[in-house]
């Protein structure tokens, strides 16, 4: 991904994908992860075109219209993500960072903020992120059950690797989703990575 943000301190992100249903799915989760960010949806590349793609820090395009409009996307390859409906490997297109868009939400979470995490650790060249994503006050004992959940663990599990009881995992548990305003574990494993709590490559 690239490392350059806009002179107004609001990054802009360009979805370019035919199947609207899948680019408004892929623009909520990439404002969950970088909810800094402002994310336009285009259906055609000419689309993109006609709006200015100069404005536009990073690309998210079906490999499809990457392949039709190579010439264009080659010269910012350094900023195009493309999407691919398949996961293996030799359907990748070279000289592009690729991620399949054909999984589970968790998974897609992870591939997203696996580039995040390589182009912009630490909040590297972002804006600052708004107050509602703001590290809460979680105490070191919800930091570490914030970190398991983010990591997979089930409650029985957390609570063997804690020496404490399910019930009182539970507890932190909904303290932690009520502290932060955040409702699903995908939410949370975001949170957690933003943040610092748990490495990318744990989860």
């Amino acid at each position: 991904m690239e490392d350059t943000i806009l002179g107004n301190g609001h990054p802009r992100i360009a979805v370019v994908d035919a199947n609207t249903l899948a680019a408004f799915g892929l623009k909520q989760i990439l404002l969950s992860v970088m909810p800094m960010m402002e994310v336009d949806i285009f259906g055609t590349f000419h689309d993109l075109e006609s709006a200015g793609p100069d404005q536009y820090v990073h690309y998210f395009v079906s490999t499809n219209i990457i392949v039709e409009h190579r010439q264009f996307f080659v010269n910012y390859c350094h900023k195009t993500i493309a999407l691919s409906e398949s996961d293996n490997p030799n359907s990748s297109l070279s000289g592009f960072h690729t991620i399949c868009t054909n999984v589970p939400e968790a998974v897609l979470i992870k591939s997203i903020l696996k580039l995040e995490q390589h182009a912009h650790a630490h909040g590297r060249n972002l804006p600052p992120m708004s107050s509602m994503m703001q590290p809460a006050t979680l105490s070191n004992r919800e930091i570490e059950v914030l970190s398991f959940i983010a990591q997979g663990f089930i409650n029985k599990e957390i609570a063997n690797q804690l020496n404490i009881g399910v019930t009182t995992v539970i507890t932190h548990r909904k303290n932690i989703m009520e502290k932060l305003g955040l409702k699903s574990v995908s939410a949370l494993t975001i949170y957690a990575v933003m943040h610092g709590f748990v490495d990318i490559n744990k989860i």
